[in-house]
């Protein structure tokens, strides 16, 4: 049974920073892309960045640029959003997703999903 658990989500003041962490158990995960996605209250959930089976090239959404990093451990089947400068309106749930298919996993349809983490960005 496929699982990705999401830890390292909480409470935070504007300008702080959060390093969320995934861990994929229940196969083999290094050939999978792996992403990171939110849903704030009343929106939908949107795409934030994601990392191929390499590590190398990773896609962000333009808010997250520069603020937001995506990497890898292979070894650990985990992967990691490390957030920087957060802004209230990054109040979120924060998800991991994974996929074998790119276009699946940034094209917010991947096939494995964890159960999120909330983030609180307070002013």
């Amino acid at each position: 049974q496929v699982q990705l658990v999401e830890t390292g989500g909480g409470l935070v003041q504007s300008g702080g920073s959060l390093k969320l962490s995934c861990v994929a158990s229940g196969r083999e995960f290094n050939d999978y892309g792996l992403a990171w996605f939110r849903q704030a209250p009343g929106k939908e959930r949107e795409f934030v960045a994601a990392i191929d089976w390499s590590g190398v090239n990773p896609q962000y959404v333009h808010f997250a640029t520069g603020r937001f990093f995506i990497s890898r451990d292979s070894a650990k089947n985990t992967v990691y959003l490390r957030m920087n400068s957060l802004e209230p309106d990054d109040t979120a749930v924060y998800y991991c997703a994974a996929d074998l298919n790119w276009g699946r996993l940034v094209g917010n349809s991947p096939t494995y999903w964890g159960q999120g983490t909330q983030v609180t960005v307070s002013s």
